[in-house]
């Protein structure tokens, strides 16, 4: 019975430790994720704005531009996909991933060839594994994001949709990320960046009440949209990338939280079975001194005889 006392001990000890690890990645996540939300409401208006600008110039000319004009017949499409560096964080990349394959599905039922972008070690890994064609990949900073790696995760999705499909350029461009709802929500989504969806923007735009402004351009509508086209992608694979940061870091708290208080759980039902181990070890022990003492008893007794 002492050896299964020990046996108890060891592991109460093994998941305290634990526990106490968790615990410090719950804490250390929730520091995080409020950086990575002021983050993101900083950048959402730049965004916002931005994309009404590129809207109110596109319906307010007739120039055939790849940022806001589709093309006949698309052929080729490109797929940006955000995960995560790290794991432990419950569902998370799973989830960008799922929604990823289900749009590159989609795409290939349209009859179009699909590029893969992939941000984060985790998506890699998990095209990797199955021997899928990635286009290009991008690790190291999903936890911070800058604005300088939003432009480098940029720079070959522009230089696709601005070459013909024949040099091994692309018609679509389309981003997967996971949208910081709140703290406790995360969905990932995919949307189109590229070409932008003039209707649904002025839509929704109308649906605020708001008014597009008119705009005289010079030199030219192309122009403008020529110097608008990488900042409007920057500005929003930045924000997605910001949102997918806080989505992680939301995620790891509350997989972490989970796991310490999961960790609490099993140390009590431990403690409980070490105290029922003590209290049989104490019982036997009790047990052998009594009978040991009568069976001195009945021996000085039959002595005596």
């Amino acid at each position: 019975m002492g050896a299964q006392l020990r046996v108890y001990k060891r592991r109460i000890r093994s998941v305290t430790a634990t526990k106490k690890i968790t615990k410090a990645m719950e804490m250390i996540a929730a520091s995080r994720v409020v950086k990575a939300q002021r983050k993101v409401a900083a950048s959402t208006p730049y965004a916002q704005e931005l994309t009404r600008a590129v809207t109110a110039v596109g319906t307010g000319s007739n120039t055939k531009h790849p940022l806001t004009t589709e093309a006949d017949n698309p052929t080729r499409a490109a797929v940006l996909l955000l995960t995560s560096d790290r794991g432990l964080a419950g569902a998370f990349n799973a989830n960008a991933i799922k929604a990823a394959e289900q749009l590159t599905e989609r795409l290939e039922r349209e009859g179009k060839q699909v590029d893969t972008y992939i941000v984060g070690r985790r998506g890699v890994a998990h095209y990797n594994f199955r021997e899928r064609t990635i286009a290009e990949t991008f690790t190291g900073f999903t936890d911070e994001p800058s604005y300088a790696d939003a432009k480098k995760v940029a720079a070959p999705l522009i230089e696709a949709i601005q070459s013909e499909t024949a040099d091994g350029g692309v018609d679509e461009l389309h981003i997967v990320y996971t949208e910081f709802v709140s703290m406790m929500t995360q969905t990932a989504v995919g949307s189109q960046l590229l070409p932008l969806r003039l209707e649904d923007t002025a839509t929704e735009t109308a649906g605020k009440g708001e008014i597009l402004p008119l705009y005289d351009f010079e030199p030219s509508a192309e122009d403008v949209l020529d110097a608008l086209l990488p900042r409007y992608v920057e500005s929003r694979i930045y924000n997605a990338l910001l949102q997918s940061a806080a989505s992680k870091h939301a995620a790891t708290r509350r997989a972490m939280k989970s796991a310490t208080d999961n960790a609490g759980e099993l140390i009590n039902t431990l403690s409980r079975l070490a105290n029922a181990a003590r209290q049989a070890e104490i019982t036997q022990e009790i047990s052998e001194i009594v009978g040991g003492a009568s069976a001195l008893a009945d021996a000085t007794a039959g002595s005596d005889n």
